[in-house]
């Protein structure tokens, strides 16, 4: 069973959010035109990089230190560059606990020149870098896919 469900513009089937809004970043990390996605072990489901914000935190440092956590890549959070803020009040993540939360998402984007040595977190099965094409057979989380599609269609 999920540990975690996700709805994205479902006010039908969405749960009403018991918590105040959660603060996320994400990354998009691209190494020569394509994705990295982490399969993520919360909901066996393909999902960007990065998690919550901590209080004291910004989100540059959030991602920098999940960069970390999920990839074992210490980045400076100077290289990443923010891309886009998701704010729509039907990001929600439903927990096993009880706990639903409505996501702010900012995202951050940083481009390798050559795809980095990178190590699997014990939040992650499998972490891989996927073309636009292949992104058609895999299931990512329906808080993520939008913002994959607009890259994909912003892409530089």
């Amino acid at each position: 069973m999920a540990i975690v469900t996700f709805y994205r513009g479902d006010p039908k089937n969405a749960p009403k959010t018991t918590m105040p809004a959660h603060l996320g970043a994400n990354a998009i990390l691209t190494c020569k035109g394509r994705l990295l996605l982490e399969k993520r072990r919360d909901s066996d489901i393909w999902g960007l990089v990065g998690g919550g914000c901590k209080k004291t935190e910004t989100g540059r440092d959030a991602i920098a230190r999940e960069v970390y956590e999920e990839l074992g890549l210490r980045i400076h959070k100077d290289k990443f560059e923010k891309l886009a803020v998701y704010d729509d009040p039907g990001r929600i993540a439903a927990y096993r606990d009880g706990s639903i939360w409505r996501m702010v998402i900012v995202v951050y984007g940083l481009d390798f020149e050559e795809e980095p040595a990178m190590r699997i977190s014990s939040e992650s099965k499998e972490l891989r870098f996927f073309t636009k094409e292949e992104l058609k057979d895999i299931e990512i989380a329906i808080t993520h896919s939008d913002i994959v599609e607009d890259w994909f269609v912003n892409m530089p």
